[in-house]
């Protein structure tokens, strides 16, 4: 049987045998990669077991087989052979070894012609080295002295940097500063042409503004005529309720009046009725 992976998630295999197939899902591909790995670990292990098994069983049989024919003197004439075969197997080893280490020492002798040859191109170039030695100490002296007039060159020439930068920040400032002025210009000439502007309106705006003073004092003057209109009404409103108050007196003390009138009815039709009851 084989397992099959069908998706990340979801592996199959079948039995031919059975003429069935599985199918088994995972939460995570990971699982899924560890079930495939333990399917075909198990497989591998069964196939091991069944092996060694068949090897036993056949061991077992020819062993038994061989006992039964041959006897003693087959068991003998075996060991003896397997110990011929062992020993033929170590003389091969030793003439391989020998062939080897025939072939290692022809390696080495070209090795050492090799090293004998390098070691006398290594010392004729010791030896031209050595004679050039004081040529480079000349051409070091030469250099070095070359070297120094070329610092002291050098530091002439950064000192004059020096000062030529210093000039070049001082006219990066005055470049900065004419800037800055030129942009305060341009912002002076704003104002002053938004100023040009607002004169040009100020009539207008003096116009409307003597207009609007005039409805101002139209408004004060309906404002004053709502006033004196509020003052009157309250006026009228006070009168109203001091009549209202005078009225209420008025009929609490005719209320009074009449509930006397009716307390006199009912003592009068009673001693009616008293009259009645005694005739």
């Amino acid at each position: 049987m084989t397992f099959t992976k069908t998706s990340q998630k979801f592996g199959q295999w079948a039995d031919s045998r059975a003429n069935t197939v599985f199918g088994l899902g995972f939460s995570s591909e990971q699982q899924l990669t560890k079930f495939a790995e333990k399917f075909q670990e198990v497989k591998e292990a069964a196939k091991l077991a069944r092996d060694k098994s068949q090897e036993k069983t056949e061991t077992s049989s020819n062993h038994s087989q061989a006992s039964s024919v041959n006897g003693t003197d087959d068991e003998k004439a075996s060991h003896a052979g397997a110990v011929d075969a062992h020993l033929k197997s170590e003389n091969d080893k030793l003439k391989i070894a020998l062939t080897q280490s025939a072939a290692n020492v022809k390696k080495w002798e070209i090795e050492l012609q090799t090293l004998r040859e390098s070691n006398a191109r290594l010392t004729t170039a010791l030896q031209e080295s050595a004679a050039s030695v004081e040529q480079w100490k000349r051409q070091f002296s030469i250099c070095r002295d070359e070297n120094d007039r070329l610092r002291s060159k050098i530091d002439e020439l950064e000192e004059q940097c020096s000062e030529i930068n210093r000039e070049k920040e001082k006219n990066t400032q005055l470049k900065r500063r004419i800037e800055e002025l030129e942009s305060e210009l341009r912002e002076k000439e704003t104002e002053l042409k938004d100023l040009r502007k607002q004169s040009e309106i100020i009539p207008q705006l003096m116009s409307e503004c003597e207009y609007v003073s005039e409805k101002l004092e139209a408004a004060e003057r309906d404002n004053q005529n709502l006033e004196d209109k509020v003052r009157s009404l309250k006026t009228d409103i006070e009168e109203s309720k001091y009549r209202q108050r005078h009225l209420k007196g008025e009929l609490k003390s005719f209320l009074e009046v009449l509930d006397g009138k009716i307390d006199d009815l009912h003592d009068f039709r009673r001693g009616l009725s008293k009259l009645g009851t005694d005739n």
